[in-house]
């Protein structure tokens, strides 16, 4: 998992430690991870690696998930939740705070997947699942910046599923429809549960997903 943070990170990787999945956390702050770690291996993990990368950076972050793979084994789930929130609209954004939307939040999720994606298909299994949200669909002054990575990244959502799902690789973004913290969050427990039957339905889900529905 990429961007393995407090919320929906944390939620995540508990779901699939309960089902007896090795899980490999990756995180910018080192800090961060050891608690998450713990709590992931109490859980059930038969195996937990961790590594710090960021995700703004690609050698950084090519580097944290191959310390992840050569620890736990080829992966045959990739969560991706890393995004760059910036205020600002697309007159006032500076234009080094959309590049760093983009690195953080799209040109990551292609690193992170061309880092993993290879055993899956060899294996003609797998699900590379990209967390994406409702500002790729409403445009807004305010979130410039977000909205527009989170539209790139269900572009590149789809252009991977075009590429992979002939070798048995199912590749999904999911529109969160809500917000994931504060007194209006989403249950992340739920949203959880909702990535895990994207990995467990017997039929490939469609590219683009929104939850809720």
């Amino acid at each position: 998992m990429v961007a393995a943070g407090p919320g929906l990170g944390r939620a995540v990787a508990l779901r699939f430690a309960r089902k007896r999945y090795a899980v490999g956390l990756v995180a910018r702050s080192a800090d961060r991870l050891a608690p998450l770690a713990a709590e992931v291996a109490a859980a059930g993990a038969p195996a937990v690696a961790v590594a710090s990368g960021d995700a703004g950076e690609e050698d950084s972050l090519r580097s944290a998930v191959r310390q992840v793979v050569a620890e736990l084994g080829p992966a045959t789930v990739l969560v991706f939740n890393a995004s760059a929130y910036v205020e600002g609209s697309g007159l006032s954004l500076g234009t080094a705070d959309l590049r760093r939307a983009l690195d953080v939040g799209v040109v990551a999720a292609m690193v992170a997947v061309q880092e993993t994606a290879g055993p899956m298909r060899a294996a003609g299994r797998g699900t590379v699942i990209l967390t994406g949200s409702v500002a790729a669909d409403r445009a807004s002054t305010g979130a410039t910046a977000v909205g527009v990575a989170k539209a790139a990244l269900r572009n590149l959502a789809m252009s991977l599923h075009k590429e992979l799902a002939g070798d048995g690789v199912r590749v999904v973004t999911v529109t969160i429809n809500g917000v994931l913290s504060g007194p209006r969050a989403l249950d992340l427990d739920a949203v959880a549960e909702h990535y895990w039957s994207l990995v467990t339905q017997p039929e490939a889900p469609d590219p683009v997903h929104v939850y809720p529905g």
